[in-house]
């Protein structure tokens, strides 16, 4: 909607911008912060502890968990990025974001997720070489190839998400200066520009298909390879043991997958029949929920992690 008395004005490129939060719920906005505030605590308690126990116990500091602790530190940028600004909307009302810190906002957000992303696919490798390929694991899955993976995804994410402040940057007048969402994403920003958006929208939308489709195309083989495996294996107890090792890998591939792709196709496809501030809840609760989770399904699951948990909670009650 743009601001002013005349509905087809237009301004120049502004200084900084005004998220509105979650148009349409006004007040009752500042009640969401019971929802996302635990969510944000959670996910910087969570991933915070996971990172200090790979870091404090040598017995963790193999591949398996070295991806558990990227996906961590991925979890806790993700959150960061997002929850601060977020609760501060939510509770305070509409606020003034910088122009720069928006471009910067937007750049983290898409980058971050793609990394998240691609974590998991790489998480998903490591289970379907540890459950196919047992013997050969140490030699396939080491400490630097974990490193260097990291690293890749880092720079694939660097390199695919920098065009979207780039393809906003160009444009110098705006419609508007008010952004109706709760932080600064591509396309509540491209909607307030005035020029051709197709190269925007049409990048937008081949990013989001090429990045998690063959993100998650890989995602299945691998554990159509991981089922294969599983199914060769020669008594109950063996395949149960062997889907164990799998089962936190899951949990968090469906909290990543499932709220993003409801996400993604009510914005792209229900548009007009689902309310927008559903939209912006959805995708906010996509970008908090998978941060707060994760560090709860690992830290139940897995059997390293709980018992160095007992343990340090154990010394310390005996302390006191």
């Amino acid at each position: 909607m743009a601001e002013g008395p005349h509905p087809n004005s237009t301004f120049p490129r502004p200084t900084f911008f005004i998220l509105t939060g979650i148009p349409g719920l006004g007040g009752a906005q500042a009640w969401l912060t019971l929802v996302f505030g635990p969510m944000y605590l959670l996910a910087l308690l969570g991933n915070g502890t996971l990172l200090a126990l790979v870091q404090m116990d040598s017995t963790l500091q193999q591949p398996m968990f070295l991806l558990l602790a990227t996906l961590a530190a991925t979890d806790l940028g993700l959150a960061t990025s997002i929850a601060p600004g977020l609760l501060a909307v939510l509770w305070l009302g509409p606020r003034p974001v910088p122009y720069g810190a928006c471009l910067a906002q937007m750049f983290f957000v898409h980058a971050l997720t793609a990394v998240e992303s691609g974590v998991l696919l790489a998480m998903a490798y490591d289970r379907a070489v540890a459950v196919g390929r047992p013997l050969h694991y140490p030699l396939l899955v080491t400490k630097t190839r974990v490193g260097y993976a990291a690293l890749a995804l880092a720079l694939k994410a660097v390199a695919i998400v920098v065009p979207f402040p780039l393809l906003v940057a160009r444009f110098e007048h705006f419609r508007a200066k008010t952004i109706g969402h709760a932080y600064c994403a591509h396309m509540a920003v491209v909607e307030l520009v005035v020029g051709n958006t197709r190269a925007n929208n049409l990048y937008g939308l081949a990013l989001s298909l090429a990045v998690s489709g063959i993100d998650i195309l890989g995602i299945t083989a691998s554990y159509g390879l991981i089922a294969h495996a599983v199914l060769r294996l020669p008594t109950r107890e063996a395949r149960a043991k062997a889907f164990g090792t799998c089962s936190s890998h899951i949990c968090v591939i469906l909290a990543f997958y499932v709220p993003g792709l409801f996400s993604y196709l009510t914005h792209r496809f229900g548009r007009h029949t689902v309310p927008k501030p559903v939209h912006i809840l959805l995708s906010n609760i996509y970008l908090l929920l998978p941060p707060a989770l994760n560090p709860l399904i690992y830290g139940v699951r897995t059997k390293q992690i709980r018992d160095q948990l007992l343990e340090i909670f154990t010394i310390r009650k005996s302390q006191l």
